[in-house]
């Protein structure tokens, strides 16, 4: 499934847009400032961002240079008050690929937000391919060269976040905070048991490495 991530400190339009979104298919997660934003983002994988420009405490132009320092590709749409040619000029210089002035018709947000995606090839079936391995999300397999890799559901989780993101560096933590009732230390210490079949069962694969990244956690390396 899509998902997508608001940033708008207006509660009643935060929700109103989440509440569009999610009845036409999308997982959407709201925040009400561009700092839970970065969090979310780090914490988890989006294929979209919907942000407003003006935040308390960080405003929608930092967090497009923060996005785009980390990722060129995924696609931004600012929906903003502020209708000026300068806003809209520092906006597209900062890499944002849209921009909405509000208010804005619900349904025409949709228009804009299947055009973005399908312009970056996005679609409701997730595949992630590194090398020789694929990755399908929907199906939840893992293959090298063609044959099953035999991963667990968390192992394929795991890779498919560490892959989602290659070169980011992950905790423990930020690798399981989406798999329930895992939080405890005996959980925390499973991460490394994943990791350690990962690279048994991945061992043929020319793409990527994961690699170790000491006191802090794991990051998948493209070679």
């Amino acid at each position: 499934m899509i998902r997508i991530l608001v940033a708008e400190d207006d509660e009643t339009l935060n929700y109103a847009v989440c509440k569009h979104l999610d009845h036409n298919g999308y997982a959407v997660k709201g925040v009400s400032d561009a700092r839970e934003a970065l969090a979310a983002l780090y914490a988890e994988r989006y294929d979209l961002i919907i942000s407003d420009i003006m935040m308390p405490h960080m405003d929608g132009f930092a967090l497009a240079r923060e996005v785009r320092a980390q990722d060129k590709h995924i696609p931004v749409l600012f929906l903003t008050a502020r209708d000026d040619f300068l806003s809209k000029e520092k906006g597209y210089r900062l890499g944002i690929d849209d921009y909405l002035t509000k208010p804005v018709d619900l349904d025409e947000l949709l228009l804009h937000i299947m055009a973005l995606l399908r312009r970056a090839n996005i679609s409701a079936r997730k595949r992630l391919e590194a090398g020789n391995l694929v990755l399908d999300e929907d199906a939840l397999t893992a293959s090298v060269n063609g044959q099953d890799a035999g991963l667990t559901l968390r192992e394929f989780q795991i890779a498919f976040k560490l892959l989602s993101y290659p070169g980011k560096t992950f905790t423990r933590g930020q690798l399981i905070d989406d798999f329930a009732g895992l939080e405890s230390e005996s959980g925390l210490r499973s991460v490394d048991v994943h990791i350690t079949n990962l690279r048994q069962k991945l061992a043929a694969c020319n793409g990527f490495d994961i690699c170790t990244v000491r006191g802090l956690g794991y990051k998948a390396v493209l070679r």
